[in-house]
C-alpha cells in the first residue's frame, strides 16, 4: 500500500513538472535606470513599478494574477483544502475580558466572521450585549478595528479603523451608554495609540499626503495633538513635534491616574528618548527624562511622583527601575527588578502588585512581586507556551490572561491577586485531537557556532525518514520574538503528516538586546546563516529533505526567504516570501521605511551599502540558479512594505530564472500588510498556500 502511494506521488510530481513549462510570464518593459552607489553602478530596470497606481503597473498586476490563479485553479485538491480550513476555523474565539470604567468588554468571533465583534457586560455574570460590530463597517469585511481605549470614567470609547489593510487610521468616538458615534472624525493617523486625559485624548498624526501618493509617500513630520471630544480636528491642540528632524516617530501615553503624559520620541524601530509632562500642573511643560536614543524605555505606570520604567539600559535582558522625572540622572534610579538570565518582556501593576512576564528560551514564565520588587511566587502555566493579554487595573483583585502554544488553542484564565491562583475561565472548543501531537524544542549550531533554539511540532509516531513535508518559518529582526502560538491553518500540515518548525534566529529579542543586535546592520548575515543551518539540521536529522522542505516568512521574514533562496536554493523545494522587503537599496524611500535603518542600515552609508548589496534579494537574483517553486505574496494596499518590493522581485525572477519550477506572485486586492485581514481572505490565501506546497512536493493530502 505504501509503495503504491509513493508511486502515485511520483506520477503526480511528473504531471506537476510538466505543467510548469507551460507557464508563460508577462514580459514587462525594462527601463535604462541606473544608480551609482559609491562607485558601484546598480541597474534598476523595473523602477517604474514603484508607481503602483500607474496604468502599466495595474495591467501587469492583472496579467500576473491571471497566471497565478490559473495555475492554482488546476490544483485538484485546492477546494478540499479550503473546505477543511473553513471547518478548522469555525469555532468560537474569545479575547481576554478587559475593563472600560466599571464594565467588562471582550471580543468574540463565532468562527467564520470576517472581523471579531466587541461585547459589553455590566459584570462578569451578566448577559453580554453587542457593543461594536466591525463587520458592519464594510460590506466585505475589509474595514477593521485597529486600536481602542476607554475614557477613565468609562463614558467614552475612542477607536481607530483602517480600510483595505492600510496603516492609515481614522479615529472615532462612541458614547458608551447610547452606543452611538459622536461627531468626532480624525484622519491621517498612523502608528498612534489613544491616550485619554479628561474629556479628550492625545494622539499622533501626519500632514495630509498628496492625492494619489497616500500609500507610498514618505511618512514625515508626525506630531502629537490633544483632541477634545465634540470638537473638529482642525481645533486640536498641538502638543509636541520636531520640525528640524522630520523623520521622527512620537508615541503618547498617559499613566492610569492620568497624572503624567509620556512622550516617546524615536528615530527608528529601536531605542527611544523619554519626555514627560505633569498634567496636574496647568503650566507644566514637556520636560526631558532621557534625551539620547541609545536604549529602550517603556513606562509601566507611575508610583506616586516617580515613573516605573522597563529598560535595557545597563541590562540587555531588561530590568525595571523607578525614575524621578525631576531628578532623572541614572545615579538616582532605583532598581525594582534587576536583570535576570531570562528576558523581562513586560510588567504591569494589578491589585497593587507587580506582574512580570519573563521569556526563557522563547517561552513564557510569569511571576508576582510587591511594588518594591519582593518576590511573591510564580504564576503556574499549563505547558510550554506563551502568556498574553494580561488585563487588570491597579485597584482590581482579578486579572485575566490568555495562554497558548502550537497545539494548545488560546485558553483564558482568571487570576486572583490575593490567593495567587489561576482558574480556567474560557476554553476554545475545536474538533481536533491535539493529544496526538507533540512539540519538541531542540538546539542546533549555526555557521559560527552560535547555539540557536528551534521548536518542532509533529504527530506522535512520526518516522524520521526524510520524507515528511516540512514548513520552516522564521522572522529574525526588529527585536521581535517568535513565541509558541496557535494557528488553525497549521493543522492542515500536521494532520497530513507534516512538520512545523520555527527557529528563534538572531535579530529577534528571544535573548535580549544582544541577540537582536547580532542580527542587524553589518551582522545581518547571521540571520540568514541561522535559518539555513536550521534547514540543514532538519535535513541532517532526517525530519525532512530538500524535496519536502518549504520555507516561509513575512515582511522582514519575506526578506529572509528572498535572501536564503539566493544563498542556498537547493535546500528548499517551495518558498513563500510574503510582503517582503526585497529591494534593500531603496526601502528607506517609501512610507515608514526610513525607520528600519536602525535595523538594516542604509545604502546612503558606504559600509552599510556594501553589506546590503551583498544580500539584497532583488539585486542578488542570478540566472542559472535552480530556484525553488515560489509563491510571492503582497497586497495592493500595503503601505508598510510597499508592493513594489515584491513586484520588482517577481519580475526579475521570472526574467532570469529558466528552470521548470513555477515563480508566481499572488497580489491580494483590498488588503495590506496583514493586520485586519478578513477571515474570508485569510482562508483563500491559506488554501492557496497549502495547495501550492503539497502540489509542488508531489503530495496529495488525505481529503
Amino acid at each position: 500500500m505504501k509503495a503504491k502511494f509513493f508511486a502515485v506521488s511520483a506520477l503526480f510530481l511528473f504531471v506537476s513538472l510538466s505543467a510548469y513549462s507551460q507557464l508563460k510570464y508577462p514580459h514587462p518593459k525594462k527601463d535604462n535606470v541606473k544608480d551609482n552607489y559609491f562607485g558601484t553602478v546598480v541597474a534598476d530596470p523595473y523602477r517604474w513599478m514603484e508607481n503602483d497606481t500607474s496604468a502599466a503597473v495595474k495591467k501587469w498586476v492583472e496579467e500576473e494574477n491571471k497566471i497565478t490563479f490559473g495555475y492554482l485553479d488546476k490544483i485538484p485538491f485546492r477546494d478540499k483544502i479550503k473546505d477543511r480550513l473553513e471547518k478548522l476555523y469555525n469555532y468560537p474565539r474569545y479575547s481576554t475580558p478587559f475593563k472600560g470604567g466599571e464594565r467588562y468588554f471582550f471580543f468574540k468571533n463565532d468562527g467564520l466572521q470576517n472581523q471579531s465583534i466587541l461585547y459589553i457586560q455590566n459584570d462578569l455574570d451578566s448577559e453580554p450585549q453587542l457593543f461594536l460590530d466591525p463587520n458592519k463597517l464594510s460590506s466585505d469585511g475589509t474595514v477593521s478595528l485597529t486600536t481602542y481605549a476607554f475614557s477613565k470614567d468609562g463614558k467614552y470609547f475612542a477607536y481607530g479603523t483602517a480600510s483595505g489593510g492600510s496603516d492609515w487610521n481614522e479615529f472615532h468616538v462612541m458614547d458608551v451608554l447610547s452606543k452611538k458615534d459622536l461627531s468626532d472624525d480624525l484622519k491621517w493617523i498612523k502608528f498612534s495609540g489613544i491616550a485619554w486625559y479628561g474629556s479628550g485624548f492625545f494622539y499622533g498624526r501626519y500632514p495630509e499626503p498628496s492625492k494619489g501618493k497616500e500609500l507610498t509617500t514618505s511618512n514625515e513630520f508626525q506630531k502629537i495633538y490633544y483632541h477634545k471630544i465634540g470638537t473638529p480636528q482642525k481645533d486640536d491642540i498641538f502638543i509636541y513635534g520636531d520640525d528640524k528632524r522630520p523623520k521622527m516617530i512620537f508615541g503618547a501615553q498617559t499613566t492610569e491616574d492620568e497624572r503624567f503624559l509620556i512622550i516617546y520620541p524615536s528615530q527608528g524601530t529601536s531605542n527611544n528618548a523619554l519626555l514627560v509632562s505633569d498634567l496636574t500642573n496647568p503650566n507644566s511643560r514637556v520636560i526631558p527624562v532621557i534625551t539620547n536614543f541609545e536604549n529602550n524605555y517603556s513606562v509601566v505606570d507611575n508610583v506616586g511622583d516617580k515613573l516605573l520604567v522597563l529598560t535595557d539600559k545597563g541590562a540587555p535582558r531588561y530590568r525595571l527601575v523607578l525614575i524621578d522625572p525631576l531628578h532623572p540622572e541614572e545615579a538616582n534610579w532605583q532598581t525594582i527588578l534587576p536583570e535576570q538570565k531570562s528576558v523581562l518582556q513586560s510588567a504591569s501593576i494589578i491589585g497593587e502588585k507587580l506582574v512580570a512576564i519573563y521569556m526563557q528560551d522563547a517561552s513564557s514564565h510569569a511571576y508576582l512581586y510587591d511594588l518594591d520588587g519582593k518576590p511573591e511566587g510564580e504564576i503556574k502555566l499549563p505547558a510550554l507556551g506563551t502568556i498574553s493579554g494580561f488585563s487588570g487595573k491597579r485597584n482590581d483583585k482579578t486579572a485575566f490572561y490568555s495562554f497558548t502554544s502550537f497545539t494548545f488553542p488560546p485558553t483564558i484564565y482568571r487570576f486572583n491577586v490575593d490567593t495567587k491562583q489561576s482558574t480556567l475561565f474560557r476554553k476554545a472548543e475545536l474538533n481536533f485531537s491535539f493529544d496526538d501531537y507533540v512539540t519538541d524544542q531542540v538546539f542546533y549550531q549555526s555557521k559560527d557556532g552560535t547555539r540557536v533554539p528551534m521548536f518542532i511540532v509533529y504527530k506522535k509516531g512520526m518516522k524520521r525518514n526524510g520524507k515528511n513535508p516540512t514548513y520552516l518559518y522564521s522572522y529574525g529582526g526588529f527585536n521581535i520574538s517568535l513565541n509558541p502560538s496557535f494557528s488553525p491553518s497549521r493543522l492542515i500540515l500536521l494532520e497530513n503528516g507534516g512538520i512545523f518548525a520555527m527557529p528563534n534566529i538572531r535579530g529577534g529579542g528571544e535573548y535580549g538586546e544582544e541577540w537582536h543586535k547580532a542580527g542587524t546592520k553589518l551582522h545581518k548575515q547571521n540571520v540568514f546563516d541561522d535559518f539555513i543551518y536550521a534547514a540543514k539540521y532538519l535535513i541532517k536529522e532526517k525530519y525532512t529533505s530538500p524535496k519536502y522542505l518549504a520555507v516561509a516568512g513575512a515582511s522582514n521574514g519575506g526578506l529572509l526567504i528572498g535572501a536564503v533562496c539566493n544563498q542556498a536554493p537547493d535546500l528548499f523545494r517551495v518558498a513563500f516570501p510574503a510582503v517582503g522587503v526585497m529591494d534593500m537599496l531603496r526601502f528607506q524611500k517609501f512610507t515608514i521605511g526610513w525607520a528600519w535603518v536602525s535595523d538594516y542600515g542604509s545604502s546612503d552609508n558606504k559600509e552599510e551599502f556594501k553589506a546590503l548589496y551583498k544580500y539584497s534579494p532583488l539585486q542578488n537574483i542570478r540566472a542559472g540558479r535552480n530556484y525553488p517553486a515560489m509563491m510571492i505574496t503582497t497586497a495592493d494596499h500595503d503601505d508598510r512594505v510597499v508592493p513594489a518590493h515584491s513586484f520588482k522581485y517577481a519580475a526579475t525572477l521570472q526574467e532570469k530564472y529558466k528552470g521548470k519550477n513555477p515563480i508566481l506572485i499572488r497580489i491580494e486586492t483590498r488588503a495590506g500588510h496583514g493586520a485586519g485581514k478578513p477571515i474570508s481572505k485569510i482562508l483563500e490565501e491559506q488554501a492557496d498556500m497549502w495547495s501550492f506546497m503539497f502540489y509542488n512536493m508531489g503530495i496529495t493530502p488525505k481529503y
